[in-house]
């Protein structure tokens, strides 16, 4: 049930927004060098690596220095880019992730595999189930850019505040992982996004 759940939402939220999609794409072609998406490696179910999609928001090679958005003011980032990810639009493209089975709509959000080596023995349970586009981390740390950018080691607060709390709310959602609750999320993601 999940699955077709995912697979007829996703559906339905990519061809509302194409036309929004299209546009971003221009303005993201116009700005600056480098492709429509940006794509990251990822660890997904049972620890399979996998490319996460976004609408490319930084410069090209931005990541190569630093993983992390360090406040909506990092330098890396481009006009359209802050545009889309003040609204969360970047985030879009992980639709096609979810019909690929990569990922489902609500779960655990996926880290790249540096952060997932340091997961305790608990916490690389989290992997068992498919990753997410959003669940209850997301909510809580929904301007998590802005709270590193506070931070004067970013990365450590990320590795020793942040990431333990982020998967101690993963396990919450494992421990009831059901279509309801998944349906309560995604409204709680939707009227954060729209500042309801």
């Amino acid at each position: 049930m999940k699955r077709l759940f995912d697979i007829l939402f996703s559906l339905f939220i990519l061809l509302l927004f194409l036309p929004f999609g299209l546009i971003i794409s221009i303005l993201i072609l116009l700005e600056s060098r480098g492709g429509i998406f940006y794509k990251q490696e990822r660890i997904g179910k049972n620890g399979v690596s996998f490319k996460l999609m976004k609408f490319r928001s930084m410069r090209t090679d931005a990541d190569k220095s630093g993983k992390l958005t360090v406040g909506m003011r990092d330098a890396r980032i481009t006009r359209i880019g802050y545009f889309i990810r003040k609204f969360k639009l970047d985030e879009f493209p992980q639709f096609i992730n979810v019909l690929k089975g990569e990922m489902s709509i609500v779960g655990p959000r996926p880290d790249v595999q540096e952060y997932v080596d340091l997961y305790s023995e608990e916490e690389r349970k989290i992997l068992k189930v498919k990753p997410g586009i959003t669940d209850y981390a997301s909510l809580e740390y929904f301007e998590e850019s802005e709270l590193l950018a506070k931070s004067s080691n970013p990365e450590e607060t990320y590795i020793k505040e942040i990431m333990p709390a982020k998967l101690k709310l993963n396990q919450k959602y494992l421990a009831n992982p059901s279509l309801g609750h998944d349906i309560k999320i995604i409204f709680l993601t939707a009227k954060r996004i729209l500042h309801l």
